[in-house]
């Protein structure tokens, strides 16, 4: 048999099934983390990278910090540099689009690709241990007083506890647009504001601050919630008459220009991690909230909260 027939046959054995083929190998994927170390972001990212590991859909997993303007300048990497690559993921939620809202930057969320939502978590207000204020009762009074006086620490412009913060002020009869809100671009640069004393009050997910909070480096006097969180003594903002609830979700993209073939792959792989004992784990230690959704779903949840985020936003004087 001449060699380019032999070769022929095996082809063909094998797209008939008649040969065994090697298994698929798992992917090296490249986590586009659009904040500093320290924050939200950052940990969800590594959880979900070392989830994928555990799930045995990712060889490996590297991951790239880069921090600023409420993940735009992460989004404007991801979105330039990983074009067409079926191995690219970012971590978002929330706060980009906030972000993507108030500081309109050159690039779309909409070139990304949408693959998942993953966590809810609400936030969390705390005093610096050596605060002269005790609860949120006297923050309030000194908003009411002087709104520019109490200095507000938290993530990037339009985070969700900005926009919590305006929401606050409006719902006190303070000025919304004369509140001093600091933004930080990782949680651990606020973290330091925070513990230095440098700031009035601080606010993020309840999972960046509970190791401070149970150490006693850090009063937690309010939380976004509707109803006190599981497992965790601290009162909504309802509950002292303030009427403000508002979530922090996060979620994945995949980069610009992939396929529908290789979207539904990183979805799986995506959802497969979601399974994981790690990811269980992660849950349950950073009290995230799971919150699944996937698909044209999730697609249309991003633009509906665009919608609602925006109005919120300029309900609040923010924009």
């Amino acid at each position: 048999m001449r060699r380019d027939t032999f070769l022929k046959s095996l082809a063909a054995l094998a797209a008939a099934g008649a040969l065994p083929l090697p298994a698929a190998a798992a992917a090296s994927i490249k986590m586009m983390i659009p904040a500093n170390p320290g924050g939200g972001w950052d940990t969800t990212g590594r959880a979900l990278g070392k989830a994928l590991q555990e799930a045995k859909v990712a060889d490996s997993v590297s991951y790239e910090n880069k921090g600023g303007a409420a993940g735009a300048l992460g989004l404007a990497q991801f979105v330039n540099a990983s074009k067409g690559d079926p191995n690219a993921l970012m971590v978002m939620g929330a706060v980009m689009l906030g972000g993507i809202i108030t500081g309109k930057p050159p690039v779309s969320l909409t070139q990304a690709t949408p693959i998942a939502r993953l966590t809810s978590e609400y936030n969390v207000f705390v005093l610096p241990a050596n605060s002269p204020h005790k609860t949120m009762a006297d923050v309030v009074a000194q908003l009411k007083k002087d709104p520019g006086s109490v200095k507000w620490a938290g993530g990037s412009r339009g985070s969700t506890e900005h926009i919590a913060a305006a929401m606050i002020a409006r719902e006190v009869g303070a000025d919304p647009a004369k509140i001093n809100y600091v933004a930080f671009r990782g949680g651990g640069e606020a973290v330091a504001a925070i513990l230095g004393g440098n700031v009035t009050v601080g606010g993020s997910g309840y999972s960046e601050f509970a190791e401070y909070i149970a150490a006693g480096k850090m009063k937690a006097i309010g939380v976004t919630s509707g109803t006190r969180l599981k497992g965790i003594n601290v009162p909504t903002l309802k509950e002292q008459g303030i009427n403000v609830e508002i979530g922090n979700w996060r979620g994945v993209y995949g980069a610009p220009g992939i396929n529908p073939a290789q979207r539904k792959a990183l979805t799986d792989m995506v959802l497969a991690a979601l399974k994981t004992r790690s990811w269980a784990e992660s849950l349950e230690k950073n009290n995230w909230t799971p919150a699944v959704l996937a698909g044209p779903a999730f697609e249309k949840f991003v633009d509906d909260e665009f919608a609602s985020l925006r109005a919120t936003m300029v309900k609040s004087g923010m924009i």
